[in-house]
């Protein structure tokens, strides 16, 4: 089933998981994959890693099992930067093969050594999927605090746009930690002209470090309230660990109560996140049981 067709009917609630890199066996992602399966999400996204990182090839055996194997809808990530139109070519017939309707089409994380081909931005690729008729549901990315590399709030608004106008879907969000900038984000959106329904991403934080990565990579700010957390949590993983997604939960149904399009958890492979969510989300009434 195409994702657009279940953002037209109802909210939404998804998970995300990674394939596995270097040794880490393949059957790991079909077990975490299973156990997200239980608690019902509309969709599962996995993850794809241009440049070399060892586990793009796995994103569509993952995603066709996902589909296949388990009943549930798959989102297969396409990261663009680098790649030639050959081997979109390629990726997509792949997909079409194994039966995936869906696909969040991204530009993907500079990296020495990787360089624009064929697609300069996702908007490029979102373009070249449309021209080549391809029937997928194709989502893409935004983010509630402007993109990294966007020097004003205008110009990432206009790369937003572009990927509308190319032939976009729906939008799923970046992380955030305080759900203040994703209103503010989705009010501008019409002020810009954005009108696709936009997914919520949200990322328990597990660890001190784990939070300044993110916040380095993504852009994203850390709010005094997430800070406090941290501090109460104190200096032993589990309990930072059990704060984040105590924290997580808490964002999920503000959003859920304040009429989001649909929830996507970045779970990080760990089951008992993705059910943490969901009874969180049954809790408030977003999720029926």
């Amino acid at each position: 089933m195409k994702i657009i067709d279940r953002l037209s009917a109802r909210q939404t609630f998804s998970f995300e998981i990674f394939p596995p890199k270097g040794e880490l066996p393949l059957e790991t992602a079909y077990e975490v994959a299973g156990e997200m399966a239980r608690d019902c999400p509309d969709w599962i996204s996995v993850t794809y890693s241009a440049g070399g990182s060892g586990n793009s090839a796995n994103t569509v055996p993952i995603a066709a099992s996902i589909e296949r194997d388990l009943g549930v809808t798959a989102l297969a990530h396409l990261t663009c930067l680098g790649s030639t139109s050959d081997d979109v070519d390629a990726y997509v017939d792949s997909l079409g093969e194994a039966g995936i309707e869906n696909v969040l089409a991204l530009r993907g994380d500079r990296a020495p050594g990787r360089e624009a081909r064929d697609f300069g931005h996702a908007s490029d690729l979102i373009a070249y999927l449309r021209d080549r008729g391809s029937e997928l549901c194709i989502g893409a990315a935004c983010y509630p605090e402007g993109h990294v590399e966007s020097p004003t709030e205008e110009e990432s608004f206009r790369a937003l746009y572009l990927k509308q106008e190319a032939g976009a879907d729906y939008l799923v969000s970046q992380l955030f930690f305080d759900n203040e900038d994703f209103y503010r984000f989705r009010e501008k959106c019409l002020r810009y002209r954005v009108r696709l329904p936009i997914v919520a991403g949200i990322m328990p934080f597990t660890s001190v470090k784990q939070i300044q990565r993110m916040a380095f990579t993504c852009g994203a700010s850390i709010p005094a309230k997430v800070v406090k957390r941290l501090v109460l949590a104190g200096d032993d993983p589990a309990d930072q660990a059990r704060a984040g997604v105590e924290y997580a939960c808490e964002q999920l149904a503000d959003l859920a109560a304040n009429g989001v399009d649909g929830l996507h958890v970045y779970s990080m492979n760990k089951p008992s996140v993705a059910h943490a969510a969901r009874e969180a989300l049954l809790a408030c009434g977003y999720l029926e049981a």
